[in-house]
């Protein structure tokens, strides 16, 4: 058994113009695949993640902030899940909620280090 991340990319729900019912359920459909993740003792760990991007890079460490509107490919959230292998990750995945407005599901193995 192996940890994998999925990443959630996507669109903000509040750029896309849902409604407050619609995110509602949308919201719903998360919880129902979050329990069915819990119910097969799978789900490590995961959270969703707000739209706006604090970037720090290069050798002077230029910090830009940046809106959701701004990022190329928005990270809304992961998981982290316990499973045998990233063809059993990408048997989760298809249940994810997202798909329907845009929704990608990147899925990366986690590394494991020897730390002798």
């Amino acid at each position: 058994m192996k940890d994998y991340m999925m990443i959630f990319l996507g669109a903000d729900y509040g750029e896309l113009g849902l409604s407050p019912e619609q995110i509602q359920q949308r919201m719903g459909k998360w919880w129902g695949w979050h329990e069915k993740m819990e119910k097969a003792g799978i789900v490590k760990e995961g959270n969703a993640l707000h739209p706006e991007v604090k970037r720090i890079s290069g050798p002077n460490r230029t910090v830009t902030d940046l809106a959701a509107t701004e990022v190329k490919e928005l990270v809304g959230g992961y998981y982290v899940i316990h499973v045998e292998n990233a063809e059993a990750a990408a048997k989760v995945a298809e249940d994810f909620p997202d798909y329907d407005i845009g929704g990608t599901v990147e899925i990366r193995e986690v590394m494991v280090f020897d730390q002798q």
